[in-house]
């Protein structure tokens, strides 16, 4: 599987830190040809592509707000035109911006969020796919970081929910899509993890059997899938198990389980960003 990203031309999204830079360095350790990094803060994705150099390894940086639409078509051109195609897509950025009730969050805000967490991701395939479809010489993938979210509702993270909600279901219809029109060389990978412990989400509160994710573990967990074109890898266990509950019990039912879990007070401590 290794064989995927050996050699390949790499390109990954919110790369400065947390999930995207631990991204970047195992496209690195597993010898790719080239690896894109997209973020915002110039000085950090430097910092990431000194970290990650190595002989035959060309490490290519962009400052790119993927809130901005025409930038963001900018930089695609851009990268298209350095390197021809890309063979390895981690659509990993996202943001959160409130963790008040949906009628407290600015609209500003809760358009932002779906800016960045739904259509930025959906715009950058757009630029990409054609290019990587007509590209069949060596297995293509993408990878969406989704999250556990867009599964289960939680309070106070409406509007993020709702944006990994979306990023999902298009993920996964996009997959299909590509298997439908017999571009088998092109995988799609949705990854809903529960919450990482990457300073996004912390001061949450604990959900009962639920385990905050270290950085290091989701990632090994979404790049094994990506590099085996797994159509979608959710993670903690217990995630599997409220979404299963969720969609047999009744609704009333479903919410004593999650309170009685903690779900629904687990946003209450949120000091991130």
């Amino acid at each position: 599987m290794s064989a995927t990203v050996r050699g390949a031309r790499v390109l990954v999204t919110g790369a400065t830190r947390g999930m995207g830079r631990l991204f970047a360095e195992r496209a690195a350790a597993a010898g790719a040809a080239a690896v894109v990094l997209w973020g915002r803060d110039a000085a950090g994705l430097g910092e990431v592509a000194t970290a990650i150099a190595r002989p035959g390894l060309r490490v290519r940086t962009d400052v790119v707000d993927l809130a901005d639409a025409a930038a963001l078509d900018a930089a695609a051109r851009a990268v298209l035109d350095d390197l021809g195609t890309v063979d390895v897509l981690v659509n990993n950025a996202g943001v959160i911006t409130s963790s008040g009730y949906f009628w407290d969050q600015a609209p500003a805000e809760a358009a932002h969020t779906l800016r960045v967490n739904t259509a930025a991701p959906m715009r950058l395939v757009s630029r990409l796919l054609p290019a990587m479809i007509a590209d069949a010489g060596r297995p293509k993938r993408i990878l969406n970081v989704a999250s556990a979210a867009g599964l289960v509702p939680n309070p106070r993270m409406s509007v993020y929910a709702a944006s990994k909600a979306a990023l999902l279901t298009w993920s996964d219809t996009v997959r299909l899509e590509l298997e439908q029109a017999g571009h088998a060389h092109v995988a799609v990978t949705t990854f809903s993890p529960s919450y990482v412990d990457t300073g996004m989400f912390a001061g949450i509160r604990p959900i009962l059997l639920t385990p905050t994710l270290s950085p290091e573990r989701a990632v090994d967990r979404a790049w094994r899938a990506m590099l085996a074109g797994r159509p979608h890898v959710i993670t903690p266990a217990t995630v599997h198990v409220a979404r299963a509950a969720r969609g047999l019990l009744p609704p009333r039912a479903w919410d004593r389980m999650a309170r009685a879990f903690g779900v629904h007070r687990s946003m209450e401590g949120f000091t991130g960003h």
